[in-house]
Order: C-alpha cells, then structure tokens, then sequence
C-alpha cells in the first residue's frame, strides 16, 4: 500500500497563491489515480480535482476549476496541486488520495495522506 503525506499549507492572502504537494513513499503513484480533497469549517468534503499517473489527465471541480491546476512529476512519486487566485472560501484542510481513477470516488479502504490547512485571509 502506498503511503501519502500532504504538505504545504499554510496562510496566504486572497488573490494569492500555494503550492500544495503530495508525497508517495513505499512505491512510486503507478497505477494510481490521486485526488484532491478539502474540507472547511461547517462544509462538507469537496472533491477538488484527480490526475491519473498512468497518462496524466486531470478533472477539477467547478468550483477551482481554472484556478488550481494539478500536475504529477516525471519520476510519479509526488503530485502538485498549484492553487492561483485563492478566496477565503477556500480555506480548508486539504487530502490527497490514492485511488483507483477519476470516475471512482474513494473510501476508506484507499491510502489517504493527513491533511494540510490552507487559511485564505480576507
């Protein structure tokens, strides 16, 4: 089973930008899709957006879609989520997920990393 870690949260002004990583470690992202995740205060968990490692295509949400933009490095040990033009409606903890694909949503059952807090101020 893959392990995840999640990094690079952390508080930035709105109209600003943050990179978020996620971290493979046990194998490499083959075969895996990875999704991104988030959950504010009060909110429910919101599927962001999800990039295949086998050939790279990426979904995002409506609501980040054009704004956040997800990427996988050449050697598939660690994605990016590069978040640009950032509102305080998107603070939240942010998850990344190892799953099988895109069109399937996650359980428990898959790897998934701690979260990490990005605080959008005002």
């Amino acid at each position: 089973e893959v392990q995840l870690q999640a990094s690079g949260g952390g508080l930035v002004q709105a109209g600003g930008s943050l990179q978020l990583s996620c971290a493979a470690s046990g194998q490499t992202f083959d075969g895996y899709a990875i999704g991104w995740f988030r959950q504010g205060p009060g909110k429910e968990r919101e599927g962001i957006s999800c990039i295949s490692a086998s050939d790279g295509s990426t979904t995002y949400a409506d609501s980040v879609k054009g704004r956040f933009a997800v990427s996988i490095n050449g050697a598939k040990d660690t994605v990016y989520l590069q978040m640009s033009s950032l509102k305080p409606e998107d603070t939240a903890i942010y998850y990344c997920v190892a799953q099988w694909d895109c069109g399937s949503p996650p359980g428990p059952s898959d790897s998934w990393a701690r979260g990490t807090l990005v605080t959008v101020s005002s």
